[in-house]
């Protein structure tokens, strides 16, 4: 897994002591490696902010306690980005702001937000392929996320760990 600046080992560090599930599970780093990709891909082509995207693949799923609905995962996620921000990262506040209801809401299937927000939220949305479910077009809410091409590359790449 390639790490920007804004990825690095102390931040991996503390987010792997506190997941506490299977690391390379369904929820752990394998998703959010592909969550990142899709997420920096959707930024390109929207203009959402990077680091917010970049921030919530690797949080968004980090406090589950399960791997079922586990309803309260996201505001866990989003308490603790508001815990490392200003030492394990840095953002400023609309950026932090941004994070935070990026996690909190990531399972609600909400679609209205910021644009970064949401491209948080379909960053994610365009991995449901490893658990089965090829991604709707009508519940992705960026037109980014909604291209063919791009929701084709995801689900082949979310698809590719029930292949190996």
């Amino acid at each position: 897994m390639s790490r920007s600046p804004l990825i690095h080992r102390g931040l991996l560090r503390i987010l792997r002591a506190r997941f506490a599930l299977d690391w390379r599970g369904i929820h752990g780093a394998p998703h959010w490696a592909r969550v990142r990709a899709n997420g920096l891909r959707l930024c390109e082509r929207t203009g959402a902010n990077p680091r917010v995207v970049e921030l919530f693949a690797f949080l968004h799923d980090v406090c589950r306690v399960d791997d079922g609905t586990d309803p309260d995962h996201g505001r866990r996620a989003a308490e603790l980005a508001i815990a490392l921000a200003g030492h394990a990262f840095v953002l400023d506040d609309a950026e932090l702001d941004d994070l935070t209801l990026a996690c909190e809401a990531h399972s609600e299937g909400r679609q209205s937000a910021s644009l970064t927000v949401l491209c948080c939220w379909d960053a994610d949305r365009l991995d449901l392929g490893r658990v089965g479910v090829r991604p709707d077009p009508r519940r992705l809410c960026t037109a980014a996320a909604r291209d063919p091409g791009l929701l084709d590359w995801a689900y082949r790449r979310s698809v590719a760990v029930w292949t190996r």
